[in-house]
């Protein structure tokens, strides 16, 4: 019986692997961050990579020690009603609701716009592009069977390719240090919690719940089907794919930080790599940029595609083929690209901000699990106190208009006052701790009231 991947087979599902995680914000959120913390970089550096990378890595390695068939069945060690819930809340955030229309929005914004003639609609325009790229989306997601081709032998390596000439350039060639530059706004005083936040965006935990029985069906197809082997491997890909990931992340966040020095500091991630893109190579520079992002989001959205249609074919067997699936998936992407994606940005912080902590929780209580046994009482306690405290979270990154008109004013007040961390965007820390303590309780409890009745 098979149990290791060759080293051919390794490189190529882990690129695979590193080819659906690595879109759109993986690229602008970084630069961003490096670009606004200057001389603090080091340490935002080091909190985004414990979200933006570590977390996905466990999420991964999460689906692979637990033998899970997916998410859903991760999940229902919580409840099946958690379960189908957070699975559906989960694959539309990262689906056709916000993570794979920002897919298509950002290599128009930052890649194609800049292009365009002063006298061309730029709402058409935009539908033209999303148009051609809805095309591509469909076409790929129809033959889900060879996504390991698509991404992992193509359009991964020609990605890779074309962003590393890109920071090579840029990186070889520094206009100054930057360490010279100082950090801007909450930056200053707080880099490594911003760093940590900042992750949330690239919504690559999510992705790893998604992502990591892509992973495990693809192994299984190169002849290993035993449990632990199928384990061990995809804990192999993940940390191949995820250390990939965190040495771009530190790439791009460095070219960043140093386009401060010919650059003024910019809205956006995609700004940032305009102006390094315009700077090192004049002219050509917005068309070179226009191909890393179009193969960087390209890539992502097709995995986002398949593994949502898949999900929820599965989830509604008697509903949609996998295939209508992907079509309305695709058609839904393609109309929410349209709003643009300042729109898109401004509604998916919220959510992210509910999703990211309970995704965050499931992960490690999947992988710690057998140090309490993988208790359920332990389990529902810890999730029901995280669910809880995130919605909080969702309410406090809300518009203000939005909050206003929930009547959320007072309450959010009270939690800033007495919830520790709260005003730090981490209000779920500590309740997430007190579920934990609070189940262990109630298990001390009912070991106590049944060695009392079983002596009397």
């Amino acid at each position: 019986m098979k149990t290791k991947l060759t080293i051919g087979e390794l490189i190529t599902i882990s690129s695979m692997l590193f080819g659906l995680f690595f879109g759109a914000g993986n690229l602008i959120f970084p630069a961003y961050l490096g670009q606004m913390a200057g001389s603090n970089l080091f340490p935002a550096l080091a909190g985004f990579l414990v979200t933006a990378v570590g977390m996905p890595l466990l999420a991964v390695i999460s689906l692979g020690l637990t033998g899970s068939g997916g998410l859903l069945d991760l999940c229902r060690q919580v409840g099946d009603r958690f379960a189908y819930l957070f699975t559906i809340a989960l694959y539309l955030t990262i689906g056709p609701f916000f993570a794979a229309p920002r897919c298509l929005t950002v290599p128009f914004e930052i890649g194609i716009r800049p292009l365009l003639p002063a006298n061309v609609n730029a709402r058409f325009a935009l539908l033209v592009f999303t148009a051609f790229v809805y095309a591509l989306l469909l076409w790929f997601s129809l033959r889900p069977g060879k996504i390991l081709t698509w991404i992992g032998k193509f359009l991964n390596p020609v990605f890779i390719f074309v962003l590393g000439i890109l920071l090579a350039i840029a990186l070889l060639h520094p206009e100054g240090s930057v360490f010279s530059f100082a950090a801007q706004n909450i930056y200053s005083n707080a880099p490594a919690l911003q760093g940590i936040l900042d992750g949330y965006n690239t919504m690559d935990t999510l992705a790893g719940l998604a992502f990591g029985i892509i992973v495990v069906d693809v192994i299984k197809k190169q002849g290993i089907t035993a449990p632990e082997p199928i384990a061990a491997n995809t804990v192999k890909a993940g940390i191949f794919a995820c250390g990939a990931m965190g040495f771009i992340y530190f790439l791009v966040a460095l070219a960043g930080a140093e386009s401060r020095a010919y650059a003024a500091v910019s809205d956006n991630g995609g700004a940032v790599l305009a102006d390094i893109s315009a700077h090192y190579f004049p002219g050509a520079g917005s068309m070179l940029l226009a191909v890393i992002i179009f193969f960087a989001c390209l890539k992502t959205a097709v995995g986002l595609m398949t593994s949502c249609a898949v999900t929820f074919s599965e989830i509604f067997p008697e509903k949609l083929s996998y295939n209508r699936w992907a079509v309305l998936f695709s058609t839904l992407t393609f109309l929410i690209s349209n709003a643009g994606l300042t729109s898109i940005i401004k509604v998916s912080v919220p959510v992210l901000m509910m999703l990211y902590p309970i995704a965050i929780m499931l992960t490690l209580l999947s992988v710690f699990g057998k140090l309490f046994r993988r208790n359920h009482t332990i389990i529902v306690s810890v999730m029901t106190m995280v669910v809880i405290s995130s919605f909080l979270d969702l309410l406090k990154a809300l518009p203000a208009e939005w909050t206003e008109a929930a009547g959320a004013r007072p309450l959010l007040a009270f939690c800033n006052q007495y919830l520790p961390l709260f005003s730090c965007g981490f209000g779920w820390v500590l309740p997430s701790l007190l579920g934990f303590l609070i189940g262990a309780g109630i298990l001390a409890f009912r070991g106590c009231a049944y060695s009392s009745g079983k002596n009397s």
